[in-house]
């Protein structure tokens, strides 16, 4: 069984640890993505998870095998994984049946085997027709899914991916999205997948790891990390949700920008500081005060944007607190107008570093 499981993992070049005392499970067959901000460290997690460095502190197994310590490292070659770079790395000169059986090769299948697996990946990742072309003569997205084939024709235990749809255009990235998808559905190789594209990850994942600084600040399903984001930056990484502030009154509810909120989730502390993330499309405006004031907040629109179906607020509360609120079209509100917003508890909730 094809398990991976990060121990304690770091990585330091000189007094910057890049990766940081990482742990993380991951179950065979699952599609894991490692998401997070340039320079959080995923890259380099995959890296040693590959066997192209070597961990500072920490270990690395796959099954009951120890591949990765600061004692012993098995080197890549040695750890049945395959890897796909953003660049795709195709041989120019090389049909892509040539491309897509050159693993096969290096491991001296015979003729019969090698035909045998080459039809079918083809077949599976829709490259039957394009067998003959080079690499020059096929789109990014085809070119793709030359460097997908190429990687499971060799039937890895582990497949690992870093930023692989980076270099392709919008609409190829998010019809490749599926594709990728789609493919580890059919293949169930446990899969890591680099990328720093919350869409993507959102698509793509069984399981999310959010990256920041070296860290793991929560890993979760994307229900999960979306709904119930635990730390500020999470919150904010994951879909831009409005971050409150303010003091804490009991354990679910939080004094701030003027009204009293009711929140969910982990519990507050009473007197001090605490924090609630919210997300722009769950909130209501109002444009006469409601009579009911618990979780409704007083406010004036700074700015508003047409965007088609919908239209973004920027509303400004009595604190200084500017909040973003995605609303319907129909209703069109002028920049300068007293407002009055709902914000649900179930919505309302509480993130663990408020302080």
């Amino acid at each position: 069984m094809a398990s991976v499981e990060l121990r304690g993992l770091t990585k330091r070049y000189g007094e910057l640890a890049v990766v940081n005392d990482i742990s993380l499970a991951i179950e065979h067959g699952r599609l894991v993505c490692l998401l997070g901000p340039s320079g959080c460290g995923k890259t380099t997690t995959l890296r040693l998870i590959a066997g192209f460095v070597e961990p500072s502190a920490g270990e690395i197994r796959v099954g009951n095998r120890l591949i990765s310590s600061p004692a012993r490292t098995l080197p890549p070659e040695r750890r049945n994984m395959s890897m796909i770079f953003q660049s795709y790395a195709l041989w120019p000169h090389m049909t892509v049946a040539e491309n897509v059986a050159y693993g096969l090769k290096l491991r001296k299948a015979d003729r019969e085997t090698t035909a045998r697996k080459l039809a079918a990946i083809l077949a599976t990742t829709h490259l039957a027709e394009l067998a003959q072309r080079y690499p020059g003569e096929l789109s990014g997205g085809q070119q793709q899914r030359v460097a997908l084939a190429r990687a499971l024709i060799v039937e890895p235990e582990t497949l690992l991916l870093d930023e692989p749809l980076s270099n392709l255009d919008a609409n190829l990235r998010e019809e490749m999205r599926f594709e990728v998808r789609r493919l580890h559905d059919e293949y169930r190789y446990t899969t890591i997948y680099v990328t720093h594209d919350q869409s993507e990850a959102m698509t793509t994942a069984d399981v999310i790891a959010v990256m920041n600084a070296g860290k793991i600040e929560q890993a979760g399903s994307p229900e999960e990390i979306y709904d119930r984001p635990r730390s500020e930056f999470v919150a904010r990484f994951i879909g831009s949700s409005n971050v409150l502030k303010g003091n804490a009154v009991d354990e679910s509810h939080l004094a701030c920008a003027g009204g009293m909120l009711h929140c969910t989730g982990d519990k507050l502390i009473a007197g001090s500081v605490g924090a609630i993330a919210v997300r722009q499309h769950v909130i209501r405006i109002w444009m006469k005060e409601p009579p009911n004031t618990e979780n409704v907040l007083p406010g004036t629109v700074a700015r508003q944007v047409f965007l088609g179906p919908s239209r973004d607020y920027l509303i400004a509360l009595p604190d200084g607190t500017q909040l973003r609120v995605v609303a319907s079209a129909a209703e069109n509100i002028p920049q300068g107008t007293p407002v009055w917003l709902y914000l649900p508890p179930d919505r309302c909730r509480v993130l663990a570093n408020g302080e």
